[in-house]
């Protein structure tokens, strides 16, 4: 479910897009992801990473209301896996979808009714959301996060994306970007393109501002 070797069944550019449906921001980017898919010959594959997991050892650091947060992070994953899991990888974009909107644009939270209800919308059996509190796809869901998080290192969050390096030699992957509102039109593509820029040359790790706005959802 996690191998990026494999080309595209379409001939385009692969993108693999790890997310974690609670992140905002991640959402922010699948957003302006799928605007480049329509704009650039590229094909977006979806897989999942997991902050619960991300954070797990660190818990004793963070506020009170972010190691909460952790708990509630663990469910939406686990019912992604699940679905991947018994319905195959192709299920994860639209039920990314479902998740997302329902999460972020309609402020619904990741509560449990929201899981059953984006299960709903992606056409996906209900009985999953039941994985929200077993740890049956756990392993799984951590070779997916260890997929991930592997190609971009421990001190980033969600969303990574991984791509081929330029002239298809090697690979390329970075953390983000963070983003609000997502770009439409030319302006996605152009981002795009600068990112790979900036992210495919050796030896470049970082650009950074502090955040001034929070996330900007349509």
């Amino acid at each position: 479910m996690t191998d990026t070797t494999q080309a595209t069944t379409t001939g385009r550019t692969p993108v693999d897009f790890w997310f974690d449906p609670l992140c905002p921001w991640a959402w922010m980017t699948s957003r302006w992801v799928l605007e480049v898919e329509k704009l650039r010959d590229i094909e977006v594959r979806w897989h999942v990473m997991s902050l619960a997991v991300l954070n797990e050892n660190k818990l004793d650091e963070m506020p009170e209301k972010y190691r909460e947060l952790m708990k509630t992070a663990w469910g939406p994953v686990r019912v992604a896996i699940a679905a991947a899991e018994q319905h195959g990888a192709q299920v994860l974009g639209p039920l990314y979808e479902a998740l997302g909107t329902r999460f972020h644009n309609r402020a619904e939270g990741a509560t449990q009714e929201a899981i059953v209800g984006a299960l709903q919308d992606a056409g996906l059996p209900v009985e999953l959301a039941e994985y929200a509190d077993k740890d049956t796809y756990d392993t799984q869901l951590r070779a997916s996060h260890k997929t991930g998080i592997d190609k971009v290192g421990q001190e980033v969050g969600t969303p990574v994306i991984a791509v081929p390096g330029p002239d298809g030699q090697g690979e390329v992957a970075f953390f983000g970007p963070v983003v609000t509102p997502a770009p439409k039109g030319e302006a996605a593509a152009r981002l795009w393109d600068g990112t790979l820029l900036v992210a495919s040359t050796p030896g470049f790790f970082e650009i950074k501002r502090t955040r001034d706005v929070g996330p900007i959802f349509d």
